[in-house]
């Protein structure tokens, strides 16, 4: 009782400027995390035992409501466009005022954790959030610290005021809705209002990351990891829906992380202690580590439609949106690397959901193609992800992470070449989308086909097969491959209508030249040579 009282002594955090709280909760467990935010009304529990909770009007991030402060710190070193919106110190200052005005006399959440597992480059974070349920899901996404002494000498160097049910004024704050995400790498303070969205909290550390470790020659990155039972570590990138959580979770692979991951001279560390997996029609066959987790305790259930008497949840509903989803402690997987670091990669892995259908099931890549594909980022976003995506839409994402990439894209660029040359690391890229025709008349290309080219990739089972080269992106191609149809392995043969391939193809080339421009003047000429042939 003595410990349950003591963490609830404290009414003002002078550090973020937050007096008068009426109750500040200290890194709570996960059962009183329950007990808290079930009596505040936030959610309720399912028949087997996770919280399911409704992010309201968002549920997916909102790109265009996050700003990072323009400063002396910022101006010269940020990548400032569409993606890294600039906004003066001055409304930040008023934001975080009124932030500030608003928790007084409420009651707060605090979690103090680490962003990344390699203690050499981990950030201490201060979560400080309205609702108890966000504070759950901080515990389970950031690296949790258990040792209550050294909770009592903790220090941040960054924290994340999120105050959900506090709205902006667009035309008073000079914000583009109610809903907003500020960055403040001067103050370092992260400001989240407006949205219930919990992937805001995580995403916004992760941009963090992206802008601090480069300075320390480590290279940030948008991707899950596992390692093989030859300690052989392999990298996914690809946004979200492209199948990072899915293909990683491997029950052949140790599990090192499903999302954001850096990579040092001491090889590969997780920067999370959990995953968020979207579990929309989640299949207990094809994928049944993450499905297990849907139905144990300490699992978050995002927008996951439940019988509110039998308390039955229904993995297929999706009511609420596409980008229904579970968070969950790493811990809650079986196959995992417990201390979530590991050696060098071997492989890497690109990750796109071609909505055009006509990209290959897997393909090998040269060094030069690995920078192209690498600063393109083609994929398709899934529907549900960001709020107004309903269904695929063909999206050019560089660095397969640029939402979260607050530098340019050729600084990122420039140091995973380095590394993959250093390590000489095999690269491939796999389309985890469409097969025999477009989105709308074909369909998606099979788990099973893709674990199965994948495992062969890894484990260099196409060490000695022939590989064709695709005559418009120039892609090496298996001809064959164990588990997989010969003539899966082209996508031009999956298509009754051939010249209908040809014209996807030819568009999708050109739109590869066209996205790709921006980036010439900051590559070799081997490099620009690496894309389509038109």
């Amino acid at each position: 009782m003595s410990d349950h009282v003591e963490k609830r002594t404290d009414h003002e955090i002078p550090s973020l400027g937050l007096y008068n709280i009426h109750n500040i909760y200290w890194n709570l467990t996960p059962a009183e995390l329950y007990e808290e935010a079930l009596f505040n009304g936030e959610g309720i529990i399912s028949r087997d035992g996770p919280l399911v909770v409704s992010t309201g009007k968002y549920t997916g991030r909102s790109p265009k409501d996050k700003f990072i402060v323009k400063d002396a710190t910022t101006e010269n070193t940020v990548d400032w466009g569409e993606v890294n919106q600039p906004i003066s110190p001055e409304v930040f200052d008023k934001m975080l005022t009124k932030v500030q005005a608003y928790l007084q006399n409420r009651e707060v959440y605090v979690l103090d954790a680490y962003a990344g597992t390699d203690e050499t480059y981990r950030l201490p974070v201060r979560i400080v959030t309205e609702y108890a349920w966000h504070n759950m899901f901080a515990r389970n996404m950031f690296v949790r610290i258990e040792d209550r002494k050294a909770l009592k000498s903790f220090v941040p160097e960054f924290s994340v005021i999120s105050a959900p049910n506090f709205q902006g004024i667009p035309e008073i704050d000079g914000l583009n809705s109610e809903a907003f995400i500020l960055v403040n790498f001067s103050k370092k303070i992260v400001l989240v209002g407006g949205t219930q969205y919990a992937g805001e909290i995580k995403k916004s550390i992760f941009s963090i990351m992206n802008y601090l470790l480069p300075q320390k020659n480590v290279m940030p990155m948008h991707c899950s990891a596992n390692v093989g039972k030859d300690g052989d570590t392999a990298l996914f990138f690809g946004l979200s829906g492209t199948g990072k959580t899915t293909l990683s979770a491997d029950p052949e692979r140790a599990l090192i992380g499903d999302d954001e991951h850096g990579w040092s001279e001491n090889g590969v560390f997780n920067f999370e202690g959990g995953c968020y997996a979207k579990v929309i029609r989640l299949s207990k066959e094809a994928e049944p580590a993450i499905y297990r987790t849907t139905h144990m305790y300490g699992t978050i259930l995002e927008n996951v439609v439940v019988d509110e008497q039998s308390r039955f949840v229904d993995l297929n509903d999706g009511r609420l949106t596409e980008n229904t989803r579970a968070s969950y402690p790493i811990t809650h997987l079986d196959n995992i690397v417990p201390e979530s670091r590991a050696g060098h990669p071997k492989n890497i892995v690109f990750l796109t959901a071609d909505a055009f259908g006509v990209l290959p099931p897997l393909s090998r890549l040269t060094p030069e193609q690995t920078m192209y594909q690498f600063l393109l980022g083609y994929t398709a976003k899934v529907a549900g992800t960001e709020r107004g995506v309903t269904e695929p839409q063909a999206t050019f994402s560089t660095c397969f992470g640029a939402p979260f990439m607050p530098l340019h894209p050729s600084e990122y660029a420039k140091l995973l070449g380095k590394k993959i040359e250093e390590h000489n690391v095999t690269c491939w890229l796999v389309n985890t989308g469409w097969t025999g025709g477009p989105y709308g008349v074909g369909e998606r290309i099979s788990i099973k086909h893709t674990r199965a080219l994948l495992s062969a990739a890894l484990s260099h089972a196409l060490d000695d097969v022939a590989f064709e080269n695709d005559p418009v992106f120039g892609l090496a191609v298996p001809t064959s491959c164990p588990g997989v149809p010969a003539e899966v392995l082209q996508p031009r043969n999956t298509w009754q209508d051939k010249e209908a391939y040809d014209e996807k193809a030819a568009e999708l080339a050109r739109r590869f030249k066209e996205n790709f421009k921006v980036y010439e003047a900051h590559v070799s000429e081997a490099v620009k040579k690496a894309g389509p042939v038109i």
